[in-house]
């Protein structure tokens, strides 16, 4: 089967050349296909420290979140969106201490995402973003090569997940700019900016993130239950958050 998706693919014309019809060492760095996670668990691709200050209204939103880990956790008090399994966003998905594959086609990158099986669809065929988009919890992609980086430029987010663990919030008009950038044979990096003035003064931009191959992993199956994710709750997080520290 993966053979023939194979041949099918080259008849298409598609660019990408399968990492495993190369010589061992080397890579096509136009080719982003595999499983993938974080040279370090959770580590998000969103430094705060670099977080721009906040207009009144954003601010106001990050007051009142209670995250379920960090300085402001509040025992039995978090608020996440994700605690009631609202499916969660970008570009905090990327930061989530699980996997994700992306799989290249002629026309579109599709990325999965082992974390409450969440999947994005990018386009790459010249289209346009829509200029007025209907709001969608992945949003609106499109892609891009600039040399051998993959720019990814989404607009379009439903504003209820949180760009990241920490309660940072953002607006529909949320423009998010990716780039994806396959540095060796296991290695790629993805840079994040935020461009959001209604809640951000200024574009948050970040540094890029290691992210590492994983050639023999599979997806595992994940989704929100509430059932057990309140479970857990009661077992382990509400628990552990009771000596976290307060905010001051």
């Amino acid at each position: 089967m993966f053979l023939a998706i194979a041949i099918a693919a080259t008849r298409l014309g598609d660019p990408v050349l399968l990492a495993q019809n190369r010589a061992p060492g080397s890579f096509n760095p136009r080719d982003l296909s595999g499983v993938w996670i974080g040279s370090r668990d959770g580590e998000a691709v969103l430094d705060q420290s670099r977080v721009p200050p906040m207009t009144p209204a954003a601010q106001a939103k990050f007051d009142a979140a209670v995250p379920t880990l960090g300085p402001r956790v509040i025992a039995g008090k978090e608020n996440d969106p994700i605690l009631r399994c609202y499916p969660d966003g970008l570009p905090k998905l990327l930061g989530v201490p699980q996997p994700f594959e992306i799989i290249q086609l002629t026309n579109r990158v599709i990325m999965f995402f082992e974390h409450n099986r969440h999947w994005r669809t990018i386009w790459t065929d010249g289209r346009k973003l829509p200029e007025d988009p209907e709001p969608r919890w992945m949003g609106h992609s499109v892609g891009r090569w600039e040399r051998n980086t993959l720019v990814v430029d989404s607009i379009g987010f439903r504003d209820i997940p949180w760009v990241d663990f920490f309660g940072h919030p953002h607006t529909e008009k949320m423009r998010l700019i990716e780039r994806y950038t396959r540095t060796g044979p296991r290695d790629l990096e993805i840079a994040v900016t935020i461009d959001d003035p209604l809640s951000y003064t200024r574009p948050w931009i970040n540094p890029a993130k290691k992210f590492n191959l994983k050639a023999d992993w599979e997806l595992d199956e994940h989704y929100c239950v509430f059932d057990e994710e309140q479970a857990y709750a009661d077992a382990v997080r509400v628990p552990a958050g009771d000596s976290a520290p307060r905010p001051k």
